[in-house]
């Protein structure tokens, strides 16, 4: 079961293993996956919550771990998922701001993680298929609401957060992971 920790930070994406054990343990797979182990009849605010608490230990080790570059045959599948989910996201998001837009197209990009264009054809970069969804849509308003204000002034990002109302702690999200997901592409 993948779920998604929100924490003061960001979203924090790990995978649950019930079984008949009587205790909660972490473990850091070398893929860097966070795997959570605990009790069948453990409630999942619970885990949240013991994740939480164990927030700076999950941070030292996975900054510790080294970036494994994927495969050129992983990058294309990253990119079809990508053209699989963003269209239905990007429509429903078109609806919710108001705006219309034009083509979308998916690339490999190492400095951008989407983009919108004056003619309203919207970019994103495959790279964010390795992201929370949360920090996806996010990336989705930022490009539609573009749509409205073609800039970064006061009344853009007014406009995002009337969608997502925590824009920020998804943007410290790229910050500080956006890095590591671009040393993923293969050289």
């Amino acid at each position: 079961m993948k779920c998604a920790c929100i924490s003061a930070d960001a979203a924090m994406e790990y995978q649950i293993i019930r079984s008949a054990r009587k205790t909660i343990a972490l473990q850091i797979l070398p893929s860097g996956q966070l795997l959570v182990r605990c009790p069948w009849k453990m409630d999942i605010a619970a885990v949240e919550q013991f994740i939480k608490s164990k927030e700076k230990w999950i941070n030292k080790h996975l900054s510790g771990q080294p970036i494994p570059p994927i495969s050129q045959a992983e990058l294309k599948a990253l990119a079809q998922q990508a053209k699989a989910e963003f269209p239905a996201r990007v429509a429903c998001f078109a609806d919710q701001i108001g705006v219309s837009y034009g083509r979308i197209t998916i690339r490999c990009q190492q400095t951008r993680w989407g983009s919108c264009s004056a003619k309203g054809n919207l970019n994103f970069n495959c790279l964010l298929m390795l992201a929370p969804s949360r920090v996806r849509d996010y990336v989705i308003v930022h490009e539609l609401c573009h749509r409205k204000q073609m800039n970064h002034s006061k009344a853009f990002w007014a406009e995002v957060e009337k969608v997502i109302p925590d824009y920020q702690d998804c943007r410290k999200w790229l910050r500080k992971n956006g890095k590591d997901l671009v040393a993923k592409i293969p050289r």
